[in-house]
């Protein structure tokens, strides 16, 4: 496993790391059991940086992790997520996160959170300093040691970086998501901010496995947001139309020269040293055993990363790239 700085927040993480979404709900039925011998078999991997929030199971995936903090004695960095418990969800909301913060205390049985970040407001927040100023009451009150923003739009996070004690963007990026590439990644680097790719195996269809006649259960937002009834489209299968994105992963399949597609596919984000970390989600240790590979893997090639960018350029910008 190698490391990268995570912004200027003093600490190395290792490039591959674990989202920790599955674990807690909306993608099927998982054990306990099995989802702490998946994040004890991310550990062993040398995985040091687990990204959570508040709304993954009503608080499941945070106290499966204060389990596994209690069980390891590694330093582990834990990142979590606050403001889509607001009902309704609203920009206003965002101005006092002081409850959602003491209820995330207790469920990782901690006194001060690593990194705190907002979980997908709606824009207007990004343009509320009152918002960043409270963040940074809650650092003085010593709850949380640094805060980070998670955003739908290439635009949120270019905004969001123009407040001084942001840290951390976390944004979706993959093969199927480009323009974070663009223009945000040169700010970000300029400005030493950290980005955490979300989504990275674009809701495991980059992983190759799925097919036409793949099943979801009825709980599994693959099966249940497909039009975003539930939540933003973008956050499954990265807005792409199912049907399409299995035509563009059949033209990358013939490009990964061994191994697993779902290995490529991280190993294409570590190719962009703007990105601090991919955070791939794993319910099953031979999953984050599978992910965790792709930290060792040799560099794609020139040719590789020209034919995504062909593949993306004529399949999938039309679908995504003004939207997000």
């Amino acid at each position: 496993m190698h490391y990268r700085q995570l912004g200027r927040t003093g600490w190395k993480v290792s490039e591959i790391s674990f989202g920790a979404w599955a674990i807690g709900g909306a993608w099927g039925t998982v054990s306990d059991d099995e989802s702490m011998a998946a994040l004890h078999k991310a550990v062993d991997c040398g995985v040091n940086f687990i990204d959570t929030a508040d709304v993954y199971g009503d608080g499941r995936s945070e106290r499966l992790i204060a389990r596994l903090k209690r069980e390891r004695p590694e330093e582990i960095v834990v990142a979590t997520k606050a403001g889509r418990k607001m009902s309704p969800h609203s920009a206003a909301g965002y101005r006092d996160l002081s409850r959602f913060i003491d209820d995330s205390l207790k469920n990782l049985s901690t006194d001060c959170l690593d990194l705190v970040q907002l979980h997908c407001p709606p824009t207007d927040v990004y343009y509320m300093p009152e918002v960043f100023g409270a963040l940074d009451d809650l650092m003085k009150a010593g709850k949380i040691r640094h805060y980070g923003v998670s955003v739908q739009r290439s635009e949120e996070a270019l905004k969001a970086i123009e407040y001084p004690n942001v840290q951390t963007v976390q944004i979706i990026f993959n093969c199927f998501r480009h323009r974070p590439a663009e223009l945000f990644f040169t700010e970000a680097k300029r400005r030493k901010v950290g980005i955490l790719a979300r989504v990275p195996l674009a809701s495991g269809m980059l992983s190759g496995k799925l097919t036409r006649e793949s099943t979801f259960d009825s709980d599994d937002h693959r099966q249940f947001n497909r039009q975003g009834e539930a939540f933003d489209v973008g956050e499954t299968f990265s807005g792409v139309d199912y049907d399409v994105a299995l035509e563009a992963v059949e033209e990358i399949r013939r490009l990964v020269p061994s191994g697993a597609m779902a290995q490529f596919a991280l190993r294409w984000i570590l190719m962009f040293d703007a990105v601090t970390c991919a955070i791939p989600g794993g319910k099953r240790p031979d999953q984050v055993v599978d992910n965790c590979a792709a930290s060792g893997l040799p560099p794609l090639s020139d040719e590789a990363m020209a034919k995504i960018a062909e593949i993306y350029d004529s399949r999938i910008r039309p679908l995504v790239h003004g939207r997000w």
